[in-house]
């Protein structure tokens, strides 16, 4: 996947967590799943987009339209993955995993924070992430 093609698939997929949110209010993550049917890969990193944008937060089990919550999580995690895509160059989800001991959920938050803030690329099958 490309620079551009990560920034935007992220993006669009924000777009229809914020846009749920905005028109249903708090909801859990089962029933956003289900209403944009997202995967749960996908979901972690829209979610870590919006934290990143401010504009989420977790209560409990549900996730609610706000200024986030979600910064001392999602926020560590995306430093640890760009303090070992900075060590390695390119790395996959199950090697960050293994690196950064880190749940795939944090790391997909993770990833979405940075792709967020224009720090890393992807490229290859599986994808492999990497700073630009």
């Amino acid at each position: 996947m490309s620079v551009r093609d990560l920034t935007v698939n992220f993006g669009k997929n924000a777009g229809k967590i914020w846009t749920t949110l905005n028109e249903k209010g708090p909801l859990e993550k089962s029933k956003l799943l289900k209403i944009t049917k997202l995967k749960s890969s996908d979901f972690h990193s829209a979610v870590g987009w919006l934290a990143r944008e401010n504009k989420i937060l977790r209560e409990g089990e549900q996730y609610k339209l706000g200024n986030t919550n979600l910064t001392p999580e999602i926020g560590t995690n995306a430093g640890k993955l760009w303090e070992i895509m900075s060590h390695w160059g390119e790395v996959d989800v199950p090697s960050i995993k293994r690196l950064a001991s880190i749940d795939e959920n944090g790391i997909y938050s993770a990833l979405g924070w940075l792709v967020r803030e224009d720090k890393i690329c992807s490229q290859g099958k599986p994808e492999k992430y990497s700073l630009k």
